[in-house]
């Protein structure tokens, strides 16, 4: 499914060279999720963040939760990158973010807020060295699914070393101290930021966030019986219009 965005050719920020040749895809098939479990691994031991293993793969109990929507971002067909997103509510709080900072979201989702919590994002090592515009293109899934879901807060769990980017790109912030994360071996922060009340400011300074309500639904709609409808008909209110 090609993301079905809106017209192109005024990008020009960081990304939009690559952006014509992007297609996001929800990993679904057993041999899509091979395929990812094995890049996170490539990915993941590169960085230094694991160990190597017999399996040659990474996966988690959070993978097929409910609640997640796993992409996979392919360039000109190949899989270069992934980013699992978890969309929190007080009735639905399965993520890493909630089992490492609980105390921290727990209270807020009992007020009622809605976050965005961005996990699992990485991408190829030798597709990365190719594609440097890789970062943008698939933290942008994020930024459309805080759209959709009409999200109070976009989440990420963060390495020290890539709070700069973050707060560069996504506008975040720091809200809670490094703790360690289930069989990797650097701690993470946990960032945050209200996408949306900085909409426009985000929209000003990368216009590759734009998209249609067209290409949300394409991405994030699942079918009648499963929990996507419930959240469509309360988080995307019919005020939320495509960007021009």
């Amino acid at each position: 499914m090609k993301s079905g965005a809106e017209p192109r050719t005024s990008l020009f920020v960081r990304g939009a060279g690559l952006f014509d040749r992007v297609d996001y895809r929800r990993i679904e098939t057993p041999e899509e999720k091979d395929s990812l479990y094995l890049m996170r691994y490539r990915a993941y031991l590169h960085g230094g963040l694991i160990l190597p293993s017999e399996s040659q793969r990474v996966s988690d109990r959070y993978d097929d939760a409910p609640n997640a929507w796993t992409f996979g971002v392919y360039v000109d067909g190949e899989l270069c990158g992934s980013l699992r997103l978890h969309v929190l509510t007080p009735e639905w709080r399965m993520s890493y973010a909630t089992e490492l900072f609980g105390d921290v979201l727990h209270p807020r989702l009992d007020r009622g807020e809605v976050f965005i919590d961005s996990a699992r994002f990485v991408a190829d090592p030798e597709k990365a060295q190719r594609f440097p515009e890789l970062p943008y293109l698939t933290l942008r899934l994020a930024y459309l699914a805080c759209e959709y879901f009409n999200a109070d807060t976009g989440l990420a769990l963060v390495r020290a070393e890539h709070q700069t980017f973050y707060r560069r790109v996504c506008l975040h912030e720091t809200i809670a101290e490094p703790r360690s994360f289930p069989n990797v071996l650097k701690k993470v922060v946990l960032m945050a930021s209200g996408l949306r009340s900085r909409r426009e400011e985000v929209l000003t300074r990368f216009p590759i966030m734009r998209s249609s309500t067209f290409e949300r639904r394409m991405l994030f709609q699942r079918d009648r019986h499963s929990f996507q409808d419930a959240m469509i008909s309360t988080f995307e209110p019919a005020s939320i219009v495509p960007s021009s």
